[in-house]
C-alpha cells in the first residue's frame, strides 16, 4: 500500500472509532449514551491501535500531522513528504467524520443540544482559558512524539521500517495515548492530532447536521497549533539528549 492510502486509512479508521465513540456516549438514544470519561478514553485509544496496526508496515502510520512535522524536525522524515501526509490525514479525518455523521444520524437528530452534536467532531475546553487550554495540547502531544522519537531511539538509517507511531508498536502506542488521555485530557478533551480535530470540523461546518450550531472556529486554532509546538519541542529535545 503506498503511504498515502496508508494515511487516509489509518486516520479513516482512527477518525471513525474515536469520534464513533464519542457519538456513542453524548448523544441521546444510543446503547452507550452517558458511558463517561472512561469509556471515550478507552474508545480513543482502540480507535488508535487499529489505525497504526493497519497503517504501521505501509507509512509508519504517522496520521497526525504533529507527528509528520516533528518527525521532520528531528531529522527522521523527509521535508518534501511533510505536506503529502498531512493531506492524507485531512481527508481520512473528514471521510470518517461524515461517515459517523451518517451511522448516528437519528440520534443526532434526536439531541437537541448543539454542544454535544460539536463535541463528536471536535474538542473543546472544559474551562475556556486559551493560555492553559494551548499548553495542556502542547504538554500532551509533547509527552505521545517524545515516546516515539526517544523512547524508540528512531532512527531511518538503522531500520528499513518509516517512523511514525508505528514505531512504538501499535499496542504500546495505544497505551501512551490512553494514559494521556485519562491524565491530561479533562481539560481540553486532548486532540493531540490536528487532523483529528481540523477534519471533523470542516465535516460538522459543511454537513447538513439538524440544529447543529457553530464549529467553535475562534477555538480551533488550539488544538492545531498546541500539538505541532508540543511535537516540535519533543523533537528538538531528542536532538539535545542524543
Amino acid at each position: 500500500m503506498e503511504p498515502f492510502y496508508a494515511e487516509i486509512i489509518g486516520t479513516f479508521l482512527l477518525i471513525l472509532l474515536g469520534c464513533g465513540v464519542v457519538a456513542n456516549v453524548v448523544l441521546e438514544g444510543t446503547k452507550g449514551n452517558g458511558g463517561g470519561w472512561i469509556v471515550i478514553t478507552t474508545g480513543w485509544a482502540f480507535a488508535v491501535y487499529i489505525g497504526v496496526l493497519v497503517a504501521g508496515p505501509h507509512s509508519g502510520a504517522h496520521i497526525n500531522p504533529a507527528v509528520s512535522i516533528s518527525l521532520a524536525a528531528a531529522g527522521e522524515f523527509p521535508w518534501s513528504d511533510v505536506p503529502t501526509y498531512i493531506a492524507a490525514q485531512l481527508i481520512g479525518a473528514f471521510a470518517a467524520a461524515a461517515i459517523v455523521w451518517i451511522i448516528y444520524k437519528d440520534h443526532f437528530n434526536a439531541t437537541p443540544e448543539p454542544g454535544k452534536k460539536l463535541a463528536v467532531f471536535s474538542t473543546s475546553p472544559a474551562i475556556k482559558n486559551i493560555p492553559i487550554n494551548l499548553f495542556n495540547e502542547i504538554i500532551g502531544t509533547f509527552v505521545l512524539v517524545f515516546a516515539v522519537l526517544y523512547f524508540t531511539d528512531a532512527s531511518l538509517e538503522n531500520t528499513d521500517q518509516i517512523i511514525g507511531l508505528g514505531s512504538l508498536g501499535a499496542l504500546p502506542v495505544a497505551l501512551v495515548v490512553w494514559g494521556i488521555g485519562l491524565s491530561l485530557g479533562g481539560t481540553t478533551g486532548y486532540a493531540i492530532n490536528p487532523a483529528r480535530d481540523l477534519g471533523p470540523r470542516i465535516a460538522h461546518a459543511i454537513l447538513p447536521i439538524k440544529g447543529k450550531g457553530g464549529s467553535n472556529w475562534n477555538y480551533s486554532w488550539v488544538p492545531v497549533i498546541g500539538p505541532i509546538i508540543g511535537g516540535v519541542i519533543a523533537a528538538l529535545l531528542s536532538i539535545l539528549l542524543s
